[in-house]
């Protein structure tokens, strides 16, 4: 149903910005969440087969950028564009479901051709499509939109400026991963991973806001602040063996943010445009 609800608002007349928000917010969210659902079906390496959770974070990254230069993308040029891949991408997890549903786990724990793997294909695919068609086709938009002078920013500086606490986001989780004295990705990766995915997806969503409403994203966001603090803190070795702990109350705590702001944000909108959320009944005046 992912491609129909803005053709029903149109339909019914309901077209808002709290539905072009509640929409792309939501898929800011699902994106990861679909990802931790593969990664459930073609199970963690065990030496011989299923993904590292090294290559789950890389995958995860992929995935999330592909969604932030789509929006990026309409941040300066006003228009959307989905590529393909997005609707391929969805028909291979729909196709993934139904291939282990019918032939079991067992299919990703056998070689495919010459030894690989279906998971490695689908690595190497995703890796293709995003660097040679998706952002190479973002760059191309922009570039077009600047040569017909209908950029909507016309600095460099206000053109990359969504890109900094995303880029800044993916250096901080990095380095923990990559530093953590503790191995925290390898001990946690659901829980890890989730984490990235809400952090992610209330960034993205702060940028849907602003393009929404021709405002400026602020350069850092606030997620940034103590998730440096957490970082430094556990590759430091300050946090010790509670490091796994500190995730956990850090994770609860992004989630619990993301929400409250989901919220807050629904009941805004549907009080200034006058509408009920969920409801295609006018708000009764008072």
């Amino acid at each position: 149903l992912d491609s129909i609800d803005g053709k029903h608002a149109r339909r019914t007349q309901s077209s808002t910005p709290l539905g072009e928000l509640f929409d792309h917010g939501l898929d800011s969210w699902a994106t990861s969440i679909f990802v931790l659902s593969f990664f459930s079906v073609c199970s963690r390496d065990n030496g011989k087969t299923g993904v590292s959770v090294y290559t789950m974070y890389i995958y995860l990254s992929i995935v999330l950028f592909n969604f932030m230069c789509s929006h990026w993308e309409k941040y300066n040029t006003g228009v959307l564009f989905l590529p393909w891949g997005y609707d391929i991408s969805q028909v291979v997890l729909i196709a993934a479901y139904l291939l282990t549903g019918a032939l079991g786990v067992e299919v990703w724990q056998k070689p495919l051709l010459f030894g690989y793997y279906i998971t490695d294909a689908l690595v190497i695919l995703l890796i293709g499509f995003s660097l040679f068609l998706s952002f190479p086709q973002t760059l191309y938009n922009i570039h077009r939109a600047h040569l017909k002078k209908t950029l909507k920013n016309d600095s460099l500086y206000e053109v990359l400026l969504p890109l900094v606490s995303p880029l800044l986001l993916f250096i901080l989780l990095t380095v923990w991963v990559v530093l953590s004295p503790g191995n925290i990705l390898a001990k946690q990766p659901r829980l890890f991973l989730w984490m990235v995915g809400v952090a992610f997806s209330n960034v993205i969503c702060k940028v849907i806001i602003c393009q929404m409403s021709s405002t400026r994203p602020e350069l850092f966001h606030w997620f940034l602040f103590p998730l440096a603090l957490v970082v430094y803190a556990a590759i430091s070795g300050l946090l010790g063996w509670t490091e796994e702990a500190v995730l956990a109350v850090f994770t609860a705590l992004v989630t619990a943010a993301h929400v409250h702001y989901g919220v807050c944000v629904g009941r805004q909108l549907s009080e200034h445009l006058n509408i009920y959320i969920f409801s295609l009944k006018k708000r009764v005046q008072e």
